[in-house]
């Protein structure tokens, strides 16, 4: 069964991304991206949009976490934690580097993802 998804954006980066997702959330059977897929396929206006102190107080130490939007400096944050987003503020990659955690891109992070990692969906 073949399923589609009408791409909105009109960036043709981000447009290969969410159909390079979603094609693989169906070839692999795991519905976690095809939910990112979605959530990165949204207008720009509905985009989410996550501070630090939200991620601080969800995510549990050495978790990875999938944020399909921007990733806001807003907070502090402690835990040594792998965030993969879509974007980051300036503020926010500092600060997580500095807590001992991991930046990536989307791309990156689905290019070496290995399918034993826990992730959580957070936005």
């Amino acid at each position: 069964k073949s399923e589609t998804m009408k791409i909105r954006s009109k960036n043709p980066v981000k447009a290969e991304l969410i159909k390079n997702l979603y094609r693989k959330g169906i070839e692999e059977d795991m519905p976690v991206w095809k939910a990112v897929a979605r959530a990165l396929n949204r207008p720009r206006r509905k985009q989410h949009e996550v501070n630090l102190y939200r991620i601080e107080k969800y995510a549990k130490p050495d978790e990875i976490v999938i944020v399909p939007g921007v990733v806001l400096g807003g907070g502090e944050i402690t835990k040594n934690i792998t965030i993969v987003a879509d974007k980051f503020s300036k503020s926010a990659r500092e600060k997580i580097k500095n807590a001992g955690g991991k930046c990536m891109s989307i791309w990156e992070f689905v290019e070496n993802y290995k399918g034993r990692e826990k992730i959580r969906i957070i936005g």
